[in-house]
């Protein structure tokens, strides 16, 4: 097999692995309320489990006060049942295209230097994200240094481009970033993906900061999720 259908190959794999992902007991469409609670106040998950439906599950999460920089503790509720897992029906996709599998070169940074990412549900505030590294690309004739942050041990890429809000999620997408060997990278746009967001509002969406911005379509990945019936768009409201 070339090296092109062994790429569609496992594109294809990746696309069946996210829709899996996605409409999963705990995937993007199940989440149906993210719960924050009084400063100062912890999780009780009995509490929060009484009463609720044999589909639903209930799970923890933190995150830091953008003003105090003091912990603040939530509840996420997800119903493997919910009216967006029922009304999904696919993620619509730009054919694969080799053209956009890129190599570039990656810079580590020494020391934890952070980067200001705006959040889609922050009102303009901003959070705080680790970027480890530069990666430095040409696109179509324009340099770029893009930042990707420490998503648990992985590079999580929050790119726009032109496409945005037109064929593919208005607040820009996703792609995990993979380490090819010492100094370089390779970012396949082909498996560039809508973000949580796109599924449901119950997130808060990191968004491209002003330097991973491209000039250019990135016609490949993701577009927009489709629901049954043939609407597209996001499934969020």
């Amino acid at each position: 097999m070339s090296d092109s259908g062994s790429g569609i190959a496992a594109w294809q794999d990746w696309r069946a692995d996210r829709h899996r992902s996605v409409t999963a007991p705990t995937g993007n469409l199940a989440l149906v309320e993210t719960r924050w609670l009084p400063p100062g106040e912890t999780p009780d998950l009995d509490a929060a489990r009484a009463g609720q439906p044999g589909t639903v599950t209930v799970t923890t999460l933190e995150r830091t006060d953008m003003i105090t920089g003091a912990p603040e503790h939530g509840l996420r509720f997800w119903d493997a049942d919910s009216q967006a897992v029922r009304d999904f029906e696919r993620i619509d996709v730009f054919p694969y295209d080799p053209a956009w599998v890129l190599d570039a070169t990656y810079t580590p940074v020494e020391g934890a230097r952070t980067v200001s990412f705006e959040h889609l549900r922050d009102n303009g505030g901003t959070r705080e994200k680790v970027v480890p590294g530069d990666i430095a690309l040409t696109v179509d004739g324009t340099d770029y240094t893009l930042s990707a942050f420490d998503d648990d041990g992985t590079l999580l890429l929050v790119f726009g481009d032109p496409t945005n809000g037109d064929t593919t999620y208005g607040a820009g997408r996703f792609l995990f970033v993979e380490h090819t060997g010492e100094g370089r990278v390779r970012l396949d746009f082909n498996r560039a993906f809508v973000p949580p967001c796109g599924f449901s509002d119950q997130y808060n969406c990191p968004m491209p900061p002003r330097q991973n911005r491209f000039h250019l379509p990135v016609e490949a990945g993701e577009k927009l999720p489709v629901l049954r019936g043939g609407a597209a768009g996001s499934t969020a409201h």
